[in-house]
């Protein structure tokens, strides 16, 4: 990019203030007049945390007066055109942080084209799930034939995803589960978290960090330089406020919203106190979304023999191992609940990954469809419904061989669910039998059923594959998938919970590989 990182900074703050769901448009404009000139992006960010407040009609008594009608039409296009990417983004299933990317990159670098015809589409088209900055950027620059350094945006980006709390991936965003508490300590890891003791997760201000101190002379003024240097502007916890600032998240603000959610305000060793299902480190089961302690101090169990954990003034937001931490006790927190998915790893679970992802190109979507058909047949392509085996007299692989030999030739009308996505009603059965002889595969053979389910998505199905494609969640994907593509009796809240936290497993196992 032309601009250096600190110009650039100085752009993005544009970018934030003439969002309307903030600041609405006159009093936008003011304030993105006066944050260019006069602010650093340390207060851009703890405006929009709710950690500063500005007084607009001031402002506009001081600033508008000085604005030529020019200058304010060529603002207010700034705001019109940002209201238009936002529109555009949502509709095209992004959420709010790659929308505030587009925002970003128009502001930063395309603004030149932004008179141009269809610019806001051309923009939007750059983005795809999933993708790294590297490829937005080669994307943009074949679009607009311009030269932007994706190192220069993920500079600038990062600024801004420091403080966003995205809920993206999880499970079920407004219930509080062991598995979302696990992806929002990943996230909290992932972007470089601090630590400063008495904090929960939210931004830390001048003003929090000010009052943290006060209160805490010793455990926070004791490392006023360290904080001021490492840790202000950003998002900080200590350890037991990690664990605290999950429960206390609104997923319809994104913030951080103090006592909120039956999450008490309590300590590391109270909370141990509090659980009722604990024991000593020895016996820990792999439920991922345990806690982790010893006196006076308490982590999060991620999984896989790994801690996320805030670990100290000095540290932050760290992963360390579980062994060899001095961890005496887990425990299952008590103020949330525990999806104890026992999801076995199946033979070919990763090539089912590698097929669904190629025509779902979302790992959302992909891990969402999973889920559902794990719930419905293990992942096993030969699995006949249970409770058909003995009213019909076959086992999985007899019954498989049947269909294929032609002794059995009710497969189509014997309403029994079979295969990856238990196939049961007959204008569904038929064109499997009908695609696996075409091709000379056994029904239950595993890349027959996966073509097969592709060819359903984009025939039978295109609504469902466009969710899929465009999910912005694995919970949202898979209610969609149970509904409108396996469809079964029971689509209760518990099976939606359940299968949401089967595709959550597989988001965790497999996401990270197309990324």
């Amino acid at each position: 990019m032309v601009a250096t990182v600190g110009a650039a900074l100085k752009k993005i703050a544009v970018a934030l203030l003439t969002n309307p769901k903030v600041l609405k448009t006159i009093g936008g404009i003011v304030l993105g007049i006066l944050i260019i000139i006069i602010m650093p992006i340390s207060a851009v960010v703890s405006i929009f945390n709710g950690n500063i407040n500005i007084d607009t009609d001031r402002l506009k008594t001081m600033v508008v007066q000085n604005l030529s009608a020019e200058e304010t039409e060529k603002l207010q296009f700034v705001e019109d055109t940002m209201v238009g990417i936002e529109n555009a983004m949502t509709a095209a299933g992004f959420d709010a942080q790659r929308t505030k990317e587009a925002q970003v990159l128009y502001v930063l670098a395309l603004s030149d084209y932004a008179h141009d015809a269809g610019f806001v589409s051309k923009l939007v088209g750059c983005f795809t799930q999933g993708q790294s900055d590297a490829d937005l950027i080669a994307n943009v620059n074949a679009a607009f034939g311009t030269d932007l350094s994706a190192e220069d945006f993920s500079k600038v980006m990062n600024t801004i995803r420091a403080v966003y709390i995205s809920t993206s991936g999880y499970v079920d965003p407004y219930s509080k589960n062991n598995l979302d508490l696990v992806e929002w300590a990943k996230n909290a890891y992932a972007q470089g978290w601090g630590y400063v003791w008495g904090t929960f997760g939210t931004v830390l201000s001048r003003s929090f960090y000010n009052a943290k101190a006060e209160q805490y002379p010793e455990e926070v003024g004791g490392y006023a330089d360290f904080i001021e240097s490492h840790w202000l502007a950003g998002r900080t916890a200590d350890c037991v406020g990690l664990i605290k600032g999950y429960g206390w998240l609104n997923p319809d603000t994104h913030q951080v919203e103090y006592g909120t959610n039956g999450m008490p305000d309590i300590g590391a060793d109270t909370m141990y106190e509090n659980a009722t299902e604990k024991g000593t480190i020895d016996t820990i089961p792999e439920i991922p979304g345990l806690a982790v302690w010893h006196e006076g101090h308490i982590g999060i169990y991620i999984g896989g023999g790994e801690v996320i954990e805030a670990m100290g003034t000095q540290y932050g937001v760290v992963k360390t191992q579980l062994a060899g931490r001095g961890w005496t006790h887990w425990l299952k927190i008590p103020y949330i609940t525990y999806l104890e998915s026992d999801v076995t790893t199946a033979p070919n679970e990763s090539r089912i990954w590698q097929v669904l992802y190629a025509e779902i190109e979302n790992p959302y979507g992909t891990a969402a469809l999973m889920g559902n058909l794990f719930a419905e047949s293990g992942l096993q392509p030969n699995n006949l419904q249970n409770s058909y085996e003995s009213s019909l007299g076959y086992t999985d692989t007899s019954y498989t061989q049947a269909v294929d030999s032609g002794a059995y030739g009710n497969f189509a009308a014997d309403s029994a669910g079979y295969g990856l996505a238990q196939w049961t009603v007959s204008d569904r059965k038929a064109p499997l039998l009908a695609y696996a002889k075409e091709r000379g595969k056994s029904v239950g053979d595993l890349d027959l059923q996966l073509a097969f389910l592709c060819h359903e998505l984009e025939t039978k199905f295109p609504g469902v594959l466009e969710k899929l494609k465009n999910a912005t969640s694995v919970r949202e994907a898979s209610d969609y998938v149970l509904v409108h593509f396996e469809a079964p009796a029971d689509q209760s809240e518990s099976v939606r919970v359940q299968r949401a936290s089967y595709g959550s497993v597989y988001y965790g196992r497999y996401s990270q590989i197309n990324h």
